[in-house]
């Protein structure tokens, strides 16, 4: 798939998401297949005003490329200086997020609450493009306020007439729920109406879901989110599907072990004890989720407090899955409550 220059081939795209997008996240996500991958959204403000947390968020190595940043805003000067000063970083794509529904985002003016006003949209990528130069400029959209207000023709439509190169479209409106489904025939139907690719989103957590979004949709690439959460797999499955034609399903415990230990170290050399803990035990959760014995798993892994403790207690912990040592209901059962809502702790009431 082009975007301007930018070829970003035919790989899934990894969203940005907050506590989530850091380095080890990205890096793994790539050496199983992802295509662009982006670090965590941040606020232009934050950006122009030298925010040690927002320079931290959007910081990113050569390695890593192809790679986007995803701002946060709602000020056409302030993005338009933000998209210029981290033009020395070189990234390759500079994203508008109109589309997070978190309450602490929108009711800040910011993310989705900006679909209520196409026309702000449409000033305010104008100014992203004027300061990104060279960088394509892409918008992440939903569908509208909420279903009975979809204005995702008006909102595509300002971003394209001001220059965007690319839009991620969420086939969720911001009052959405993740348990309802995604309306994926609106991609379809932004997908007619504009000439710039359109990358679908929204409730893929398979191989099989990306290829049916993008048969049913027309859409031009996927973007996954939760559903690379302790499953980078994804990426590397999509891969085989495409190149093969065939899946080769999810991985057996041994590899998922080695997959989650790697992540781990990554994680330790990118932060301090205490943050590094509470990283590790939220992915190791989601590596694990998938399988029987997870209600142990979770109650000894979290009072554990080095890392030595963690990366034995995963081992033995998948010792005990190959020897068939736990009986409980299907843990199919805790995925799927896993999709309706993320968490880092099983419901055991």
């Amino acid at each position: 798939m082009l975007v301007g220059k930018l070829d970003l081939g035919d790989k899934l795209f990894v969203a940005p998401m907050a506590d989530v997008s850091d380095m080890p996240f990205r890096q793994i996500s790539k050496e199983l297949g992802a295509g662009l991958c982006f670090t965590q959204m941040v606020s232009a403000k934050g950006v122009i005003e030298n925010d040690f947390d927002s320079l931290r968020d959007l910081a990113f190595s050569r390695k890593e490329k192809p790679i986007g940043v995803q701002f946060l805003g709602n000020d056409p000067e302030i993005l338009y200086s933000a998209s210029w000063e981290i033009r020395s970083y070189q990234p390759d794509l500079i994203d508008l997020n109109c589309g997070c529904p978190t309450e602490n985002v929108v009711k800040c003016n910011l993310g989705a609450n900006l679909l209520e006003n196409p026309a702000l949209i449409g000033r305010l990528v104008s100014s992203m493009v004027r300061g990104a130069g060279d960088i394509p400029v892409s918008v992440k959209l939903r569908l509208g306020p909420d279903r009975k207000k979809v204005n995702i023709f008006d909102t595509a439509k300002a971003a394209e007439d001001n220059g965007a190169s690319l839009l991620f479209i969420h086939a969720r409106a911001k009052t959405d729920k993740y348990h309802m489904d995604p309306l994926i025939e609106w991609i379809s139907e932004v997908k007619k109406r504009v000439s710039i690719p359109v990358v679908g989103n929204g409730s893929v957590f398979t191989p099989q879901d990306a290829e049916l979004l993008r048969n049913e949709t027309g859409c031009d690439s996927v973007m996954v989110a939760r559903g690379a959460l302790g499953n980078p797999f994804i990426f590397q499955r999509f891969n085989k599907l495409k190149s093969e034609g065939s899946d080769p399903g999810q991985p057996q415990i041994d590899e998922e072990l080695s997959v989650a230990l790697r992540h781990i170290s990554y994680l330790a050399v990118e932060y301090k004890e205490a943050l590094f803990l509470n990283h590790a035990k939220k992915h190791s959760i989601w590596y694990f989720r998938r399988y029987a014995g997870i209600k142990n798993f979770v109650n000894g892994l979290l009072p554990l407090r080095t890392r030595e403790e963690i990366e034995n207690f995963l081992k033995q912990h998948a010792s005990e899955i190959k020897n068939r040592n736990y009986v409980e209901s299907d843990p199919s059962d805790n995925d799927e409550q896993f999709r309706k809502r993320v968490v880092f702790w099983i419901n055991q009431t």
